[in-house]
Formats: structure tokens, sequence, C-alpha cells
């Protein structure tokens, strides 16, 4: 007989664990109340005989308390009662001591691993981490019901970030309103910083806007070069009027000041580089930022942006020094590049930065690429107009503006009536279904299956609801750079954010993972199979959808489907799936599952075929999703990368590249660091296997990770398979 634990875990039965927890009620009876070995031994045979296959631990205690009722020990029964709900309140007092010795002794796997971008070792990162493990104690025994407790530990949800949790003022992810804040200005620490009059300034003050926003939230942030190039004319200005007074041609004064600007760029950008790679915010690493390079959000400064978006690229593939002084590839910022019809053809006008975009992408991992033209078809506006706008961080899509019949909600100062509003707007957190569970416990039964999601949905609903409540009745005053001086809102002092917590200016995600699994588990086939699987997948997709709008309906909450960035979850719901069901071939035998809706890392395919098939899905993930091809190195190979982008452009709303960017401190080899069998890194040229001295850079969930990762993610890198072979470069 099993035992099932109050954490999922199944354990062997010992009759000695029931006789020792009655021995302790017996200690604190006396006389004809105390039960004999007899008796004890009668309940423990009753309990036998059941011939239960599995048998929960409270069902136990149930029994034992019956039992000693029938027996009539009833002062017995009572200390025995007595003794569970005082192990119970011992279950539930303080768990953080262990798991921050192990923190500061630097043997917790969970915290050496959870996030690719932070080195568990550095103080700052640790006091975090040391937040974070209170803060997940307290969600747990106190904000938390039971059951979504109890859930998320078996791995049947996950309920994200919940060592941010206790606070609740933070929310998960934005689009910075950079060009209020620099247009009209902002205050900082209390400090007012007014509008910059050049493009060095602007750029540094961003940096310091940066830093501030995402100390104040936990999840990714984004800016638009568009909101800098402004600035960019306003230096060219002041140059020309200097040569202008010098009395020099018109012709030199104008050149002369255009070269005082290139290079008031090129120092401007580096300056934003250095600024945020070098600091470190709140959460104890640099700000999980994003810059999006998007020529179509202005007519006016286009040249200028076209500029700075060229100087950023240029950097890029310059890549940044590390302590050895060579140039690595850096995870932050992710650069996003919106492909328009002013980038996508030879012949159009700047051409040249796609060029410079597929040269950076051959060398450093990014942009990443958003398709105008497909966004513009899935992102309609409550006007019926096609909306395109970067991502919040590294994924997390914005549904389209509906906020426009209410007006300035937001009260920004750059507000333009009947025009979609993006900037300012934001996530407040996220809930995963594990759709491999729900098609495991359905056991093959599909009636059942629809049944059990059904009722997984409404879990995560009841968690998402718990998430919204928790910032329902925040004030700006808890983070005045977001809610009172225009990063997200210019709200009054004291005003509550609630308003903004509705009507579509903010989202919340229902997030999911293992989609092939659960369509195998289902199907027999892949979700990639154009045929029984894919339907079965977009079946499910179309139901998360479905369970989203009813909420929203419901409750004037923005629910949106979401592609979770599962970088350590993936390896959780793994080990969850072989616990609760044991190894299955093909679907709980590896150490991660499929992240939302991918073709799996280990089934060949080539890269058109992916990226048309999974755009499909991708349409079906509006709150935040992102495709990618596995590529060798293909800097002598640049061609391929350009009929990729035109593809992506045709084809999917977001998409990107994964190449290798590695360098060995030790003998200096470029290229790829290897993984062995063993899961272990190692430089192929000379062998080191220090992380200390490896330069890796990998993508996970949409960014890239330069700190290592679990067993589970490193085993899904391992058996990623190429989607181009590059036999024509070779």
């Amino acid at each position: 007989m099993k035992i099932v634990k109050r954490d999922g875990h199944i354990v062997d039965y010992d009759p000695q664990k029931i006789r020792i927890a009655i021995g302790k009620a017996n200690n604190e009876v006396r006389g004809k109340e105390k039960a004999t070995k007899e008796e004890i031994n009668e309940i423990i045979k009753y309990i036998e005989d059941l011939n239960k296959r599995r048998i929960l631990v409270e069902d136990i205690q149930d029994i034992i308390e019956e039992k000693l009722m029938e027996f009539d020990k009833y002062q017995l029964a009572k200390k025995y009662i007595t003794y569970r709900y005082t192990r119970a309140l011992v279950r539930k007092a303080n768990t953080t001591d262990k798991s921050i010795k192990e923190l500061i002794d630097g043997e917790n796997e969970y915290w050496n691993s959870e996030n690719s971008n932070k080195n568990a070792q550095v103080v700052t990162t640790q006091r975090d981490y040391l937040a974070g493990i209170t803060s997940t104690d307290i969600t747990r025994r106190f904000l938390l019901p039971e059951d979504i407790v109890e859930a998320h530990d078996k791995g049947i949800i996950h309920f994200h970030d919940a060592d941010y949790f206790a606070q609740n003022a933070l929310h998960n992810c934005e689009l910075i309103n950079l060009d209020d804040m620099l247009q009209n200005g902002t205050v900082i620490n209390g400090v007012m910083i007014e509008k910059p009059h050049r493009f060095i300034t602007a750029a540094t003050i961003a940096t310091q806007i940066i830093l501030a926003v995402t100390s104040s939230s936990y999840g990714g942030a984004t800016v638009s070069l568009t909101h800098l190039a402004p600035f960019v004319r306003l230096s060219y200005e002041k140059y020309l009027k200097k040569y202008q007074e010098r009395n020099l041609s018109e012709e030199d004064c104008k050149e002369f000041a255009m070269q005082d600007t290139r290079k008031e760029v090129e120092d401007g950008v580096q300056t934003f580089n250095y600024q945020v790679n070098s600091m470190t915010n709140t959460n104890g690493q640099a700000p999980f930022l994003s810059v999006c390079m998007y020529l179509g959000e202005t007519d006016e400064y286009k040249d200028e942006l076209a500029m700075v978006i060229e100087e950023f690229l240029k950097q890029r593939i310059l890549g940044f020094k590390n302590e050895k002084g060579v140039y690595i590839t850096p995870a932050f910022p992710k650069l996003l590049y919106v492909l328009e019809e002013d980038n996508i053809h030879e012949e159009s006008k700047y051409w040249y930065l796609t060029q410079l975009a597929a040269e950076c992408t051959a060398k450093r991992l990014v942009p990443d690429y958003i398709s105008e033209k497909v966004m513009k078809e899935l992102k309609i506006n409550e006007l019926g107009n096609g909306e395109c706008y970067p991502c919040m961080g590294c994924r997390s899509f914005l549904t389209p503006d509906r906020t426009m019949s209410l007006g300035n909600i937001s009260k920004a100062k750059n507000y333009v009536e009947g025009k979609g509003k993006y900037y300012g707007r934001f996530n407040q957190g996220v809930v995963t279904i594990n759709l491999p569970d729900v098609a495991l416990s359905a056991d093959g039964d599909m009636d059942k299956f629809w049944k059990i999601f059904d009722e997984r949905l409404e879990l995560c609903h009841r968690a998402l609801q718990i998430r919204h409540k928790r910032l329902s009745n925040v004030t700006s005053d808890v983070a005045p750079i977001l809610w009172q001086h225009g990063a997200l809102a210019r709200l009054d002092k004291g005003e509550c954010i609630h308003e903004l917590l509705h009507h579509g200016y903010s989202t919340i995600s229902l997030g999911y993972a293992g989609l092939y699994e659960c369509v195998k588990v289902m199907t027999g086939h892949s979700h990639t199979d154009n045929g029984i699987g894919k339907e079965f997948g977009l079946k499910v997709m179309q139901h998360l959808n479905d369970a989203t709008a009813k909420w929203k309906k419901e409750e004037d909450i923005d629910y949106s489907v979401y592609g979770s960035p599962i970088e350590s979850t993936t390896y959780k719901f793994a080990k969850c799936l072989k616990e609760r069901f044991g190894t299955i071939k093909g679907i709980t035998d590896r150490g991660y599952i499929t992240n939302s809706y991918h073709v799996p890392v280990f089934e060949e395919i080539d890269a058109f075929s992916k990226l048309k098939l999974e755009s499909e899905f991708q349409r079906l993930s509006p709150g935040g999703a992102i495709s990618y091809i596995e590529t060798p190195n293909l800097q002598n190979n640049l061609e391929v990368i350009i009929e990729v982008i035109k593809f992506i452009y045709d084809n999917i709303m977001y998409a990107e590249l994964n190449t290798k960017s590695d360098y060995c401190q030790k003998c200096g080899y470029s290229g790829e660091i290897l993984i062995d069998d063993n899961l272990e890194w190692y430089c192929p040229n000379c062998g080191n296997r220090d992380h200390n001295t490896l330069n890796v850079a990998r993508r996970t969930c949409g960014y890239i990770g330069t700190n290592f990762w679990n067993k589970g993610r490193t085993q899904e890198i391992k058996e990623r398979v190429l989607h181009i072979d590059n036999k024509e470069a070779e």
C-alpha cells in the first residue's frame, strides 16, 4: 500500500508510524482511556484490510479518530485530534530557515538555477533571493488558499513569482511611457528631471528611468528608441547653431553639425549600454530590458530614429567586453526589430538597417523580429484598426487598446485622442496550467479530459483573481515613478490604481505549458502532424481563449492566453509529472516539458515549416508568444538569415533565430561551448568545465541567459535540433 502525503509525494505504508502517533497521544491520558496494544493492532489491521492501492494520509488519520471513539476512548481521541492539529501547525510554521541557510551556503539547487540571468553567489542577488524566500513562505501560508498551494506544489498549476507576491504593490511587466517622461519631465527619488535638450542627456536619463521602473516591478520592461529620436534633432540644431555663429558656409555648417551629432549618438548609445548592463536594480540583476526599433512609429523623426537604430545594431555586433577584455554576447538589452515596408525589400530606403540586423543576429542572437504586417492583422483595436507595438520584456504582448472610448484614464500628458495607447500599460501577473497533467489525469478518456481541463482552468482563474485583488487597493504613493510621474500613469497622490486594472488598460495572463505532450497523450500524435494532432492542439488552444474571453466579459479584466516563459518551471513540471504518473516514454522520461505551443526541440523540421506551423498556434496565444529556429553559426551565410527574415515578415508575428556565440576564457576558444552526456558544459578546445571562465549565451524562453541553467533546461538545450543545416555555407 502506498501513502499519498499532503505535498503529493507517495511513500510506502509503514504501520510503525501509526503506533508512534497513537503512542504520543496515549502518553497524555490515564487508565482506561489509554489504547491497548491489541486495540492499536486492530486499528492497523482495519486499515490494511481495506486493500487500498493508495490512500491519503488524511484518510488514515480520520480512520484512527473514528476507531478510537468506537473503543470509547474519547479522551484519547481528543488528544489525538489535538496532536494532529499541532502537527498541522508545525507544518504551517515558518519554513524559510533551511532554504535561507542553503542559499547562503550555495547549496540550494532551486535558487542557484532559478534564473539564468542571476548569479546566486553575488550579494545583491542573495538579498533579493532572501526576500524572495520570505515572500514565498508568507504567500504559501497566508495569502493563497490551500488547494491552490497544493496544486502549485504538485505541478498541476504554477503560481508565478510568489517570491514577489507578499508585497502587494508589485506588478509583472510594462511598456514604459518614455516619451511622456522625457518630453514632459518626471521625478526620480524626489528630484525633478526636466526635459533634456540633447540626445546624450536623454539617453542617460532614460537609463535612470529604466532602473527606477524595473526596481518597482518584477518582470520585463520595454522602451522604444522612437522616444529618443527627437533629441537627436535637438543635438543637431545645437551643433548647427554653433557652426553658424562661426560664419562658416551653410554646407560646412551642416556637414560639421552632422559629424558632431553622429559622434554624440555613438557616445549616447554607448552610455546607454554601459548604464543598463552595469546597473543593478532591487531585483539583484541588470534591468530586464527590451529596446524596440520601429521606424513606423514616427514620420517626423524617422531619419533620426534610423541613425539611433543603426548605432545600437553596430555596437551590439561589436559586443560588450568581459572581464578579460574580450568582446562577448550580452544578455541585455534585448533588441526588437520591427519588419515593415520601409525596411523589408532591397529597394526600401532603410534596407541597410535590415542587413545590419541580420549581421547582428548571426553574431549576437539579437534582434528578434516583429512583423508589422502580421501583427496588424492580429491586433485590432476597438475602432477596427490594426496596431503594431512591442512586447513587454521577452514575449508578453498587450491586447489591443480598448480604453479609447474611456478617454485618458492614466492622465498621461502625451495622450492622443482616438489613437491606441500602449506605452504606459502593464501586466498584472501570470498563473500557468500544466497541460500534460490534464491529459495524463484523464487517462485517455476524452470526456474526462475536457472536464478536468475546465476544473483546472477554474483553479487558475481563482488564482488570477487573487493576483488581481492583491493589486486592486494599491495607491499611487507606493511607486511614484510608475503611477504619479509618467512611467505608467500620472495619477494624483493617494489615488488608487484600481481603474488601470480594468477596461483593458492592463492585462493578466493565463499561461500554459506542454501542448505537445498533452496532444501526444490524448491522440498519440504530435500537434505538428498537420492532421489529428494539430486539430486537437488547436482545439485545446481555442478552449483556453474561450475561457479567458468569458472571464473578461464577466469581470472587465483583460485576461489573455500567454505562452509562459517557464525557465525553471519546465524542470519542476517534468519532475512532478514523473512523480505523479511514473516514467512514460516520450512524455515524462525527460527532465523538461515543451514550452507553450512550440514544436518539441527534438523533432526534426525545417525552419520555414516550423515558423509556418507555429504561426497558427501563435495566433491563439495573444497575451504572449515567441517562435524561434535553431541554427548553426551563420556569420558566413547571411543570405539565409535574410531569407528567414523575409519569411517572418510574411508569415508570423514574432520570431527569433538562436545562434551560438560562446567564449572560453582559459584557451580563447570562440564558438560553441558543448554539453556532455552528464549535462555538464565544456570547452571543445581545451576541455574547460569551470562555469566561472566559460561565457555561454543561450536563448531560453525568449530571452538570452548567461548564467547557466538547471538540469532540465540544460537537457532541453542539449537536445535542440538544427532547423537550418548550413551545408551550403560549409
